[in-house]
């Protein structure tokens, strides 16, 4: 459940609503409700299956959508609790557990603070590095001033 979003979590519900009262949908009706975007449909009919919710009838192609979707009476009753986005927002509140997640947590922190070390690391190598073209940057501009200085008296000592 944890990969869908909000906005799928309330897409989801939408199609769940739209059942009417025979608990069924036709291929058509399904294309209307997502403005004809096949692609979406199928994966929300998809997710819908996942979840033993609805059932599928029809003669239909592995990517293509079944003829009719059928609720079941868990589709239904899902619905009635709150459904997907009542999922999605008790995920999203509930504290984060302890044990597995804490040891992913700390390898995760880990991971980060090495990051961490490696990017100063490189930034200290940067700062020198720009330290020594700043530095041949004066002398080379000191090398030009010191050539139109020179350039300036020999002109000078030729005319005079």
């Amino acid at each position: 459940m944890t990969d869908l979003n909000e906005y799928e979590c309330e897409m989801l519900d939408a199609v769940l609503e739209a059942f009417g009262i025979p608990d069924s949908l036709t291929r058509r009706q399904l294309m209307e409700l997502f403005d004809q975007d096949e692609a979406t449909a199928f994966a929300m009919v998809q997710a819908l299956a996942r979840e033993g919710l609805i059932a599928t009838s029809g003669k239909h192609g592995d990517y293509e959508l079944p003829e009719k979707l059928i609720l079941k009476p868990k589709g239904e009753k899902f619905l009635k609790q709150g459904g997907f986005t009542k999922r999605y927002h008790t995920e999203q509140n509930k504290p984060v557990e302890v044990g597995g997640t804490l040891a992913k947590l700390q390898q995760q922190n880990m991971k980060l603070q090495n990051q961490k070390l490696a990017n100063e690391s490189e930034l200290k190598n940067l700062q020198k590095v720009v330290k020594q073209l700043q530095t041949r940057q004066v002398i080379w501009w000191v090398l030009i001033v010191v050539a139109l200085i020179t350039g300036y008296l020999i002109g000078h000592a030729h005319k005079g």
